[in-house]
């Protein structure tokens, strides 16, 4: 397994992590249902719900500097690596826009929940 080196991709790992810590409150309790666990202690899941704002915002950052490195910042690539087929780029900002497509959806579950129960 390839080692993440790239700031891109450091940054849209960070994202993910900030958007599952911003949804764990809402999405955690609905999965553990799904699979059958219970219990009176899936109810205190909601103690992470007053840090959910902060978790979203550290997303946003984390995808705007994704963003930013995969269109903004030119990259700098010596001939023959890896970083200089523009395969590459083009793979990386597909990765880009489903991962960011799927953290957003997952930011939006506590919005669009209450429609479904």
């Amino acid at each position: 397994m390839q080692m993440i080196t790239n700031t891109g991709n450091r940054s849209l790992v960070a994202g993910v992590l900030a958007a599952i810590g911003a949804s764990v409150c809402c999405v955690g309790p609905l999965v553990l249902l799904a699979l059958g666990i219970g219990g009176t202690w899936v109810g205190n899941l909601t103690v992470m719900e007053p840090y959910r704002p902060f978790f979203i915002g550290l997303t946003l950052l984390f995808l705007g500097l994704a963003f930013r490195k995969l269109y903004l910042v030119p990259q700098v690539c010596a001939p023959g690596t890896a970083c200089a087929d523009p395969r590459t780029l083009t793979r990386q900002r597909l990765v880009f826009w489903i991962v960011a497509g799927l953290l957003l959806g997952l930011l939006a579950v506590p919005w669009f929940a209450p429609l479904f129960y």
